[in-house]
């Protein structure tokens, strides 16, 4: 056996070989190094910005009483330990006391953090020094009403996000499923929006996971780019990181003009071209963080559907140690429909949560998906696909479908490898 093989699996790795008649196509990540001095590139470009004034510049002139830092939660891997020193330095050279601020942690529809949790986080220090506030979605009491949205709804947000003299959000710009790349406006809308306006911007998702359109003609996409700008965010930092997590592009600065300098540069590492789709594609979902749970794992699952002919063949590899993720996502698993069931369902009435169900069962539709998990057999029957004890035996029935001559792609990393056809 030839075509050695390691696959992150929670905390830990899982190995697999390939036959060596078998010649994969293995997609990754564009191999860029790290910055040698995460540090002093922050601060860079906290000092020069892109479509601002300098950070200190700015908090000198407008002089807020009430600063608000939106960060991500753990589901957004970020490296705070290069962010937050810099940061804090220009504060203190503007005079801003660390009363003034507060981190307003942008869990989108996702679950309150533990105070634990944050420390591990964010670090003892920083928690300990600082007011670290959890976005609940649902809590009607925290959130303000902006009004209505260019499509008509009714668009709610947090209050810190809006109760304050200047916003800056915290992120990492990474390839999205349906709003093709994360960060930026994302902080915003979903990050600290209330639980219907998130349901009714992802709502437009069923209308666009066949053909995403290219990311400054999204309409999920310009329409967060709306409500932040309604919003009022004064500044964004946001940085690319490579497949081994490190720093590898700082931006700050203009919500758009930033973050899109990002999206540009992220698209260049993580958007992998191919030829031809595969008769069979093998993707680990990254490992923890990215597969904690199935809602955050699937984003590995779409990716692999990207590269897979219909009829084909998909192995999953995602811990999934914290099981499905989401309440409503699970509720519409435990209805056991079938997936085309499940899809007319969520066109014909949306629901949020409801819309990984969706994604899911897309996938499962037009392809065999093999979950190599934490999962029981019964948990993972839910899903649309079947379970496999190991690696080994999800190769073997794979292979004994499919044949020898199968053609094979393997994403080591793919949460993050976007793959999309050679132009």
């Amino acid at each position: 056996m030839g075509n050695a093989f390691e696959l992150a699996y929670g905390r830990d790795f899982l190995k697999f070989s390939l036959p060596d008649a078998v010649n994969p196509l293995v997609l990754r990540p564009k191999d860029v190094p790290g910055l040698s001095d995460p540090r002093r590139a922050v601060a860079e470009a906290l000092a020069a910005p892109t479509g601002t004034p300098s950070l200190l510049d700015m908090l000198r002139s407008r002089k807020p009483r009430r600063i608000t830092v939106v960060v991500n939660d753990e589901t957004r891997p970020t490296p705070y330990d290069a962010l937050f020193p810099p940061l804090l330095e220009v504060f203190n050279q503007a005079g801003i006391m660390d009363d003034q601020l507060v981190f307003v942690i942008a869990t989108g529809i996702h679950p309150a953090q533990s105070a634990e949790l944050n420390e591990r986080i964010y670090g003892a220090a920083m928690t300990k020094r600082f007011r670290f506030v959890n976005h609940i979605s649902t809590d009607e009491a925290g959130l303000i009403s902006l009004g209505t949205t260019s499509s008509g709804y009714e668009c709610t947000i947090n209050r810190f996000a809006l109760e304050t003299d200047f916003l800056i959000t915290i992120g990492v710009v990474m390839p999205h499923y349906f709003a093709g790349f994360s960060g930026g406006r994302k902080s915003i809308l979903p990050g600290l929006a209330g639980y219907r306006t998130v349901a009714k911007n992802h709502a437009r998702m069923v209308e666009l996971l066949d053909a995403l359109p290219p990311i400054r003609e999204n309409p999920i996409s310009l329409e967060m780019i709306e409500v932040a700008r309604k919003v009022g965010v004064d500044f964004i930092l946001n940085t690319v990181t490579n497949a081994r997590k490190e720093v590898a592009k700082v931006v700050a600065g203009d919500l758009e003009r930033a973050w899109y300098e990002a999206v540009d540069f992220s698209a260049s590492l993580y958007e992998v071209p191919f030829e031809k789709p595969v008769d069979i594609a093998i993707a680990s979902a990254c490992g923890y963080p990215r597969d904690v749970n199935v809602y955050q794992a699937q984003k590995a699952l779409d990716h692999a559907d990207r590269i897979t002919r219909p009829g084909g063949a998909i192995i999953w590899v995602a811990a999934c140690s914290g099981g499905f993720g989401e309440a409503v996502f699970e509720k519409w698993l435990r209805k056991r429909l079938t997936p085309q069931e499940v899809m007319r369902n969520i066109r014909s009435e949306f629901e949020l949560g409801g819309h990984k169900a969706y994604a899911i069962a897309k996938v499962a539709a037009e392809k065999n998906v093999t979950l190599v998990s934490d999962l029981t057999a019964d948990e993972t029957s839910m899903l649309f696909v079947r379970k496999a004890d190991s690696l080994e035996k999800a190769l073997g029935e794979v292979f004994a479908k499919y044949g020898p001559d199968a053609r094979v792609a393997v994403l080591p990393d793919g949460c993050l490898t976007l793959p999309v056809p050679a132009a």
